[in-house]
């Protein structure tokens, strides 16, 4: 059964993965686009801490997580493997000195399966890295439409991974992750004659990457019971520096425009010669990234911790020069505080006593600087697991309010809510004969 609703899964993913812009983030239009990984719903609904490691739950964060304890129902003889599959759908509320819009978006977060064997652990799957999702007009002294810029794609890791058991409690792990995708962005720039007449033809600059490379992801993780009833959790990961291929096009079209709408009509379109620019082929760095955590708890009770994650962005450059010179990046950083809280993980006369309840808050400097403005991020989250049948499933939902951005210095302030669903589903695959 659970491999059935896994395959469900996996095509209605497919189906709602194509042409889905993954944010709808005006912030997108700078560097890769606003990142994404963030981790399981499950993680989300902690504040985003990925540090806390269980037999049944797949962890996206640290690699050294594919080995796990044996099940004591399963007379410690062996652990599940792990399905996890994810979506979300964003409704944001943006604010300028200028006015509101709103926005939203529905996306699809990960898919991702874990493998025990003996000591060793496998993982291996699919997520967003990061997403590009705009629309955004200026205006001229005049309050006529200036420019009009769209983008859409982004950044999506497909990664295999190895974890080792090298004593109880100590794990570590180690993710190959392939990146890859696609931006297509566009700037409509609008002419008017002196009598603020909107011109018959407009230029369109179109600029698309095509992305590709390849890089690691190290993590360590160790789990101790402290007293008899207290555990305690610590890990780390970290992913060097790398780099990412962008094959770039660019074009001019003459169009056709409306100021009014979105409609477009392209006249004619010459092509760039970006190889005799040397900018046909361009090298991107992928910032290197270090995160660690601690937390306690009683185990299947109760857990909290906390997660400081740091990421070198101020390396980070777009594929194309850019004229947005008003635009630099500084190095990123996160604090996520969280935990989860289960009354009673083996009551039989209640559904919500074995309910995991979780909640978490986030602070975050996203590295990106506009107008000499940090752009910072804040998320408060809650969420439920509710157990399936059999004890090693459950269904997650999760739910985040905050902002992103500000209104000074002429910026946009994001106010946003995020739901997310998952399934995280657990089969015994691996099990020992009782008799021949």
């Amino acid at each position: 059964m659970i491999k059935k609703l896994v395959l469900v899964f996996i095509a209605l993913v497919a189906i709602q993965s194509y042409g889905q812009e993954g944010t709808a983030s005006p912030y997108s239009f700078y560097g890769l686009g606003t990142q994404k990984l963030r981790g399981t719903v499950e993680n989300r609904s902690m504040g985003g801490i990925g540090i806390f490691i269980d037999s049944i739950h797949v962890n996206l964060r640290n690699p050294a997580s594919y080995v796990t304890k044996n099940i004591d129902a399963w007379d410690g003889e062996s652990r599940p493997v792990k399905f996890a599959v994810g979506g979300g759908y964003s409704n944001i509320n943006l604010e300028s000195n200028n006015g509101s819009d709103k926005a939203k978006s529905t996306t699809f977060d990960y898919i991702a399966i874990n493998i025990p064997l003996g000591k060793f652990g496998f993982g291996f799957g699919l997520l967003p890295y990061t997403a590009v999702g705009y629309k955004l007009e200026s205006q001229n002294s005049a309050g006529d439409i200036k420019n009009r810029f769209r983008g859409e794609g982004g950044v999506n890791k497909a990664f295999l991974g190895l974890g080792y058991q090298i004593a109880e409690g100590l794990t570590v792990g180690i993710d190959a992750q392939y990146n890859f995708g696609n931006t297509e962005t566009s700037v409509v720039e609008f002419v008017y004659d002196d009598d603020g007449t909107l011109a018959q033809y407009q230029s369109r600059e179109n600029n698309r990457a095509d992305l590709s490379g390849l890089n690691f992801n190290l993590g360590l993780s160790y789990k101790k019971m402290v007293t008899d009833k207290l555990e305690m959790i610590t890990g780390i990961t970290y992913a060097p520096e790398s780099l990412l291929t962008s094959k770039n096009q660019q074009s001019f079209s003459t169009i056709v425009a409306n100021s009014n709408n979105q409609n477009e009509s392209v006249v004619n379109t010459v092509d760039v010669d970006l190889e005799a620019s040397g900018l046909h082929e361009t090298d991107l760095i992928l910032p290197s990234r270090f995160s660690a955590g601690l937390g306690i708890g009683a185990p299947r009770k109760w857990f909290v911790g906390a997660d400081y994650l740091f990421q070198n962005t101020s390396n980070l450059r777009t594929a194309l020069p850019s004229n947005t010179n008003t635009t630099t990046y500084e190095d990123a950083a996160t604090i996520s505080l969280g935990g989860f809280f289960i009354p009673d993980y083996n009551a039989l006369d209640s559904y919500f006593k074995r309910t995991v309840y979780r909640a978490g808050v986030r602070f975050e400097k996203t590295g990106l600087v506009l107008n000499s403005e940090s752009v910072k991020e804040f998320g408060i989250s809650f969420g439920v697991g509710l157990p399936l049948s059999g004890g090693i499933s459950n269904a997650n939902l999760g739910f985040e309010i905050g902002k992103r951005g500000t209104t000074n210095n002429n910026l946009i302030q994001e106010n946003f809510v995020n739901l997310q669903l998952s399934l995280s589903l657990g089969d015994r695959w691996f099990q020992k004969r009782k008799y021949n």
